[in-house]
């Protein structure tokens, strides 16, 4: 065999290890209660299955913010500067703004170590939030959407 068919078959042969090889964690680990007066439940199923779950678990979980109610969504960003007058822009801009767009909630917010930020609106959807971009983009030509966490929608009970 040449050498590019056995360096070939090395690679294979050490992905497929690889893969095989990775950890597998229980979700009953994940949620492990001292409660003495905790029943039991019993599932049996695929550890493949088992660990989609617990890493699904874990990774929400570092999407957490601290203190902060909310859900994943968008938000449009029309301020984010570190200048040194920047929390009067900042403010400024929030002021304008809420004049042209009063339907809009905006939240200003500073990240260290001394940016200020002004985010708009709260949009569960990508193509909810690209509605209102377009229209903000022509009072704001820097505006554009991030993935934040955003507060829950409103219930309306028709």
């Amino acid at each position: 065999m040449s050498f590019k068919n056995i360096l070939f078959l090395t690679i294979i042969l050490l992905s497929a290890d690889i893969c095989y090889s990775q950890a597998f964690i229980k979700t009953s680990d994940l949620f492990k209660s001292s409660d003495i007066h905790s029943g039991q439940l019993s599932i049996t199923q695929d550890k493949a299955i088992d660990t989609l779950v617990s890493r699904y678990i874990m990774a929400r979980s570092k999407t957490k913010t601290a203190g902060r109610l909310g859900m994943e969504g968008y938000r449009i960003q029309i301020y984010y500067s570190s200048v040194r007058n920047a929390r009067e822009e900042s403010a400024k801009t929030r002021a304008e703004f809420i004049e042209k767009f009063p339907e809009i909630p905006s939240y200003p917010a500073y990240q260290e170590p001394g940016w200020f930020i002004v985010r708009v609106g709260d949009y569960r959807t990508k193509i909810e939030c690209y509605k209102d971009l377009m229209r903000i983009r022509e009072e704001f030509p820097n505006a554009y959407w991030i993935p934040t966490t955003i507060n829950f929608p409103d219930r309306i009970d028709k």
